[in-house]
């Protein structure tokens, strides 16, 4: 009877706490409520979903082959084509090889192109509103829109459809009872734009291609060969739409964490070289994306419990990312910090493909702010929020400042 007792508890908190952690006023800082799901780092909640809030194990379920990228449990699944990002192996890999092969080698190369479009979006956004910049809609949100239309072909003047399409089809990401009526349809109003945009987009690239990725897995003779046109679809939304939401989120979370840690802001101002491990830190400290959805394909036996087959299970990354079991003195922002296995691009063979020109773009995007903010200060802290739990970021970002100082090879 005590055990049971004790157990009840155990789990109506687990559940309490994590939808305190998920409600919008706590947006700001969900991470007291993490450190009190930590105590118990696998735990079945009251509606039957489990969450896995521990490194390890967490580290163990991203590797695990009895666990499904899929968040619906099998016998919950439509028939209908996937990305990658929820594809299991063997169609995973072969998708991931399409992408892959395409993808890397436009990526390498490009950081003296990223460096330039940080330095005009700077030059731009200041000199209208001398002394304030929105970091979000000044430099974190174009520069990632930018470089991923770039690459995937899409027309500059079709950039700014992916602002609202994206805010309003990732939002869709959340658990389904944190969404109001109108937000769901609205995401289904949006993935219907999205898929209308995209067929057109394709249509224009089947008849003149070029040179970018998108005509790449159209048109691509590599091992894989083209890639299949529902596929093609699929794959052009999600690298539309991941390729640039969580950077937003990447550099608004870095930057509002150097305005809070001025030691490090200066650190970062006179040594370019810290902005490696600093977004690292970044990544575990205030990560983008908070949360990754599984279900489990046979019983898993975890941190003294079992995952019965075909459960849902909800990856708390966030969470894992300041485990003290793994991380000393998790909740200080440490820029240099050593053995630093962070869970910010999640792990195993979903790693996140983009993770490569995800740093580059923060990287490069923090040192310049650092360098070329002088005395730059929080206009409101805490900012407000957007309302997504899983992408979590500022909605905006304004940054008051002395002066901007002159760019590389500017008087």
């Amino acid at each position: 009877m005590t055990s049971t007792t004790t157990s009840t508890t155990l789990h109506h908190t687990a559940s309490d706490l994590f939808t305190q952690a998920l409600r919008h006023e706590h947006r700001a800082n969900p991470y007291p409520y993490y450190e009190q799901l930590l105590r118990q780092p696998v735990i079945r909640m009251d509606d039957g979903t489990w969450l896995a809030s521990g490194h390890r194990e967490i580290s163990l379920l991203l590797r695990d082959p009895r666990i499904s990228a899929d968040r619906l449990p099998p016998q919950q699944q439509r028939p209908i084509r996937k990305s990658l990002l929820v594809e299991d192996p063997p169609r995973h890999d072969q998708l991931r090889r399409l992408v892959t092969q395409q993808f890397v080698p436009r990526i390498m190369g490009m950081r003296d192109h990223i460096d330039t479009l940080v330095t005009d979006l700077l030059d731009a956004h200041t000199s209208e509103r001398a002394g304030q910049l929105d970091v979000v809609g000044d430099l974190a949100y174009p520069l990632p829109v930018t470089v991923i239309c770039e690459l995937l072909g899409v027309p500059r003047e079709d950039e700014s459809l992916f602002g609202s399409l994206a805010r309003r089809l990732t939002r869709g990401l959340d658990p389904i009872d944190t969404q109001t009526e109108d937000e769901i349809r609205e995401l289904h109003q949006a993935r219907g734009e999205l898929v209308e945009y995209l067929e057109g987009l394709i249509a224009r690239h089947d008849a003149t291609a070029g040179d970018d990725l998108l005509s790449g897995l159209m048109h691509g003779q590599g091992p894989e060969g083209p890639m299949d046109p529902v596929d093609l679809r699929v794959t052009l939304g999600l690298l539309l739409i991941a390729g640039h939401e969580t950077t937003v989120n990447l550099i608004a979370n870095g930057t509002l964490t150097l305005l809070r840690h001025p030691d490090a802001l200066a650190r970062l101002r006179t040594d370019p070289g810290l902005a490696t491990p600093l977004v690292e830190e970044v990544l575990r400290y205030d990560p983008p994306v908070q949360m990754s959805g599984r279900s489990t394909l046979a019983d898993i036996d975890i941190a003294g419990t079992t995952i019965p087959k075909g459960s849902r299970v909800r990856l708390l990354l966030a969470a894992g990312n300041r485990d003290p079991r793994r991380f000393a003195d998790p909740d200080r922002f440490v820029p240099d910090r050593p053995d630093n296995a962070h869970l910010g691009f999640g792990g195993g063979i979903h790693y996140c493909i983009g993770a490569t020109l995800a740093r580059a773009e923060a990287q490069i995007a923090l040192t310049a702010l650092a360098r070329r903010l002088e005395s730059p200060r929080l206009v409101t802290d805490p900012p407000p929020y957007r309302e997504n739990a899983i992408l979590r970021g500022p909605e905006r970002l304004p940054v008051s400042f002395t002066r901007l100082v002159p760019g590389a090879g500017e008087a």
